[in-house]
């Protein structure tokens, strides 16, 4: 299978969907499978044709199971764990960094990578056969790197991580709803694929600026523990042209008709 057969992506009517296509190895993710995300979260057009991106796995039994542990075969030197750790991050820095709002919609297993990749996405909503955690404790006994577990304290708290790391539990639908980690429940892959686009349409019509400086200003604060230059990017959105359409259209009561710019 090439990297396109096993990480789908299509467009419609300015919704991307991601699917990872490997549900006979619970949507494991391949090293291809992780740079085929990158691109795509990474090249995102400028010209509005992409305005939300919904990220799913393919069977409705798992979003991803983790890295494929295969991958792992050929490691036998420090630094091909930490060159791991560092492309790691680089994903999730891509997933954080993509300029449209992202979804994850998950059911059944969402764990080491994929529960990673999750965790970057702005909105999360779970199946009620979710599970979400890092068993590594109990099954690799690798580890995660600063940078993915100050990502997993800012999304659930450092007690809750500990908790996850060191007892290697995988957290069900109604903790994962309860603690914020995921914004809402539905009861299978189908409903909650559902309310996915039915999110994405709304979202979709809403201003992008207005989207994207909120998630660049979150990275940054997250980044420099809430001291930013967040000049820039105020600059931009109060002289865009949407700015000034949006004020207009509510003068004048009316749709607004937003272009990005």
């Amino acid at each position: 299978m090439t990297a396109a057969a096993e990480l789908n992506y299509e467009v419609e009517d300015g919704i991307g969907l991601i699917t990872f296509n490997r549900p006979q190895a619970r949507n494991a993710l391949t090293f291809a499978m992780y740079d085929r995300l990158v691109e795509i979260c990474s090249r995102v057009p400028e010209d509005g044709s992409v305005r939300v991106i919904i990220m799913t796995g393919a069977g409705g039994k798992a979003f991803a199971a983790g890295t494929d542990i295969s991958q792992f075969r050929a490691f036998e030197t420090a630094e091909q764990g930490l060159a791991y750790e560092r492309r790691a991050d680089a994903i999730f820095a891509a997933i954080e960094a993509c300029p449209v709002p992202t979804i994850a919609a998950i059911a059944g297993a969402c764990t080491g990578g994929g529960a990673g990749i999750a965790g970057c996405c702005d909105l999360r909503i779970g199946a009620r056969d979710m599970k979400f955690g890092f068993p590594i404790a109990r099954t690799l006994g690798n580890c995660l790197s600063a940078a993915t577990l100050a990502r997993l304290v800012a999304l659930i708290g450092q007690a809750r991580v500990v908790d996850l790391v060191f007892t290697a539990r995988l957290i069900g639908a109604e903790e994962a709803h309860a603690i914020g980690l995921v914004n809402e429940l539905g009861d299978d892959h189908a409903a909650v694929m559902a309310r996915a686009m039915a999110l994405a349409r709304q979202i979709k019509g809403h201003a992008p600026l207005t989207m994207q400086v909120t998630k660049e200003l979150l990275r940054r604060l997250a980044q420099a523990g809430g001291c930013v230059d967040d000049r820039d990017l105020v600059a931009k959105v109060y002289t865009s042209a949407d700015f000034r359409e949006g004020l207009d259209a509510f003068l004048a009561k009316r749709t607004p008709r937003w272009q990005g710019r």
